[in-house]
């Protein structure tokens, strides 16, 4: 058996649930307060923890080419036959290294993160940002959305300041566009006093990458 990829504990005993959950909710709406800050025009994005695929088929859909990262076979591959569309591109890869990504040398106009960055700890965080500012094209926009809360039993999460994630960002040339605290859109985690980060970067031109 292979080890435990960090960060995605619970993930495959819970796959069904999660589907059922997050396919109930539209993209459109999940990410209704970041639509001013997504290319208009078809571009390369980079959707990384892409779970169910949700987020992916949306961007697919709009027109943008779409590589789907998701590390978990049990998210990954019924993902795959949920959101068939030749504009989407799934790899089996994680943070904090995404060394298969990392190899092909491409850039992406839009570097996505839904629920992903609170699974590392704060060694990882230092790691996996430059990694992903190398990902990110000139000019490109990344986008972060983190939880906040009661950790799900099972789970590894850890609670992380907007604070300190705009720090790490601006290090790599990533300059701050959004910071939106907001109510989480599950009653039942809404009841539990779950809330989320959501951050917005966009790369200068001057940066490497």
């Amino acid at each position: 058996m292979s080890a435990q990829i960090s960060g995605t504990e619970g993930y495959t005993e819970e796959a069904e649930e999660l589907f059922r959950r997050y396919e109930s909710i539209p993209a459109s709406e999940n990410h209704r307060h970041v639509r001013h800050l997504l290319p208009d025009r078809p571009s390369s994005v980079l959707d990384i923890g892409s779970g169910t695929g949700r987020d992916a088929a949306w961007f697919a859909s709009m027109g943008h080419r779409v590589v789907a990262v998701e590390p978990t076979d049990a998210m990954r591959l019924p993902a795959m036959a949920l959101h068939p569309s030749p504009q989407i591109e799934w790899i089996n890869d994680s943070l904090a290294d995404l060394a298969s990504l990392r190899a092909r040398n491409s850039t992406f106009d839009v570097v996505m993160l839904t629920a992903v960055w609170m699974h590392f700890d704060e060694s990882q965080r230092r790691r996996a940002m430059p990694n992903l500012a190398l990902l990110l094209g000139p000019g490109g926009m990344m986008i972060m959305k983190i939880r906040h809360g009661p950790v799900p039993q099972g789970r590894r999460m850890f609670e992380i300041s907007a604070e300190e994630t705009i720090a790490l960002a601006r290090m790599q040339g990533l300059h701050p566009v959004l910071q939106l605290r907001t109510e989480s859109s599950q009653e039942r985690n809404r009841a539990a006093g779950v809330d989320w980060t959501t951050l917005g970067f966009v790369k200068s031109k001057g940066s490497p990458g």
